[in-house]
């Protein structure tokens, strides 16, 4: 716990010197899943799909971060405009992983409705 603490703040202190890094940004955001500040990730994945709407690999965490908040049309839109996006960018790998995704959530909403 205390190596993801110094993470942490070794990202917060970047990000605070560069608030335009968005690498720094996105690993911020991904300790602080990690750590449970939940809302906190959210707060810095929205930023970076504003500030840096490229930056491929936010979608696929900002979608499941959605959709575990039951946020489900959110999450699909989220990862339909990154499969576009990967289209365009030629990344198979990525535009597989959000396809997989998609699938999965369609699941859990169809077993919801089942329910």
């Amino acid at each position: 716990m205390a190596a993801n603490q110094n993470n942490i703040t070794l990202l917060a202190k970047r990000v605070r010197n560069d608030p335009d890094d968005t690498f720094s940004k996105f690993a911020l955001a991904l300790e602080l899943l990690k750590a449970d500040s939940v809302e906190k990730a959210r707060m810095l994945f929205e930023a970076i799909l504003k500030q840096d709407p490229e930056y491929l690999g936010v979608y696929y965490h900002l979608g499941k971060l959605y959709e575990s908040q039951g946020k489900h049309e959110k999450a699909l839109e989220l990862f339909e405009n990154g499969i576009e996006l990967a289209e365009e960018k030629n990344e198979l790998r990525t535009k597989s992983e959000l396809r997989e995704a998609i699938q999965q959530l369609r699941l859990t909403i169809d077993d919801e409705y089942d329910a």
